[in-house]
């Protein structure tokens, strides 16, 4: 995603994403699930307009709390279909409720989200490949097509493409410790 490195820097909404967050490993439950629940409903629409309702984001699904909105029932898709500070979709309301409720039995099955993602992030010595990731997604996420599950890995550092090889952002990628997934021997 270079054309974003030309762009993100000094632009008033993506700025600090491209400069801070994208293609950096994050391993708190929460802000996994928000980079998810955001994947999902940048479907079809700019990643500038998700950025911009970011806050409406945070404060409907509850700061992205995963046992909240796990609980959520159909007071909730109603609150969540009748708010303009969220993309108003039954079936991305309905996967981020379902992903919840995922992403609250991986803590059973591998530990955490964080811990499912990491057991993941090799097939046989090598890095998954995205083709791999998208039908692992598939197969435990809804909603998680191939440009979503690829973005919301890049994002991560699970998957190279984040940043060009020139962008200052990638040069302080490399000297994480650790290091993105994608960057590790």
């Amino acid at each position: 995603m270079s054309g974003y490195c030309d762009f993100a820097p000094g632009h008033p909404v993506h700025a600090s994403y491209h400069a801070t967050e994208y293609g950096f490993p994050q391993r708190e439950e929460s802000a996994l699930f928000e980079r998810l629940l955001l994947e999902i409903n940048q479907a079809g629409l700019s990643w500038e307009t998700i950025l911009k309702k970011r806050d409406g984001f945070r404060r409907a699904y509850h700061d992205f709390d995963v046992d909240t909105v796990a609980g959520y029932g159909e007071r909730d898709r109603a609150r969540l279909l009748a708010d303009p500070g969220i993309i108003r979709n039954r079936l991305k309301v309905d996967a981020a409720i379902h992903n919840a409720q995922v992403v609250r039995g991986l803590r059973d099955s591998h530990g955490g989200f964080a811990e499912w993602l990491d057991a993941h992030a090799r097939n046989d010595g090598q890095t998954r490949s995205k083709a791999d990731w998208v039908k692992l997604f598939r197969k435990t996420f809804r909603f998680t097509g191939g440009e979503i599950t690829g973005e919301f890995l890049m994002s991560l550092g699970y998957l190279p493409g984040a940043h060009h090889e020139a962008c200052p952002v990638q040069r302080k990628l490399a000297k994480l410790r650790p290091r993105p997934m994608w960057m590790r021997p």
